[in-house]
């Protein structure tokens, strides 16, 4: 099949492809939670924090590990957290289990933040699975983590490929 540039607007339009969709979610998505975090006092928090606070919990994480999990690169995640630390939301402190390593743990603001972040998240969630049925919610969720899955397994055969 041969594909063409032409009128490729009007196809993504009419029927996107599956990067256009993610996408489409993915901004939708951080638009609400982001203007309801600001409502609610957090108007310092930008999506591109959202790679951190993500990941975030009272027991905390390894940049490298946050890295992973967000497919970010450990600078650019290293430039998060330390804006997230300006802005008071995370701490550094040595992991007990490497005294080499640095945790990142969120302060009582981020514990605050997280923690309606998540109420947020499930709002969004219960709202979009009332609207088409929580049967079909959770299938499209069990798909799209499926597809999610198995694109993350081509990446890492992809990079251990290269790295031959």
């Amino acid at each position: 099949m041969m594909t063409t540039t032409k009128r490729r607007r009007e196809r993504q339009e009419l029927n996107p492809d599956l990067g256009v969709l993610a996408s489409r979610l993915l901004f939708s998505l951080q638009d609400e939670l982001f203007a309801r975090l600001a409502e609610a006092g957090y108007d310092d928090l930008h999506p591109r924090h959202g790679a951190v606070l993500a990941y975030l919990d009272e027991d905390g994480i390894r940049a490298t590990d946050l890295a992973r999990l967000s497919g970010r690169h450990k600078q650019i995640v290293g430039r998060i957290v330390d804006e997230l630390e300006q802005l008071g939301y995370v701490e550094r402190r040595p992991d007990p289990g490497d005294r080499r390593a640095k945790l990142i743990l969120p302060t009582e603001r981020g514990l605050d933040q997280v923690r309606l972040g998540d109420e947020i998240i499930a709002d969004i969630e219960a709202r979009n699975a009332e609207r088409i049925g929580a049967r079909s919610y959770a299938e499209f969720r069990d798909i799209l983590r499926g597809v999610v899955s198995r694109a993350a397994q081509s990446r890492e055969m992809t990079k251990a490929g290269a790295a031959r």
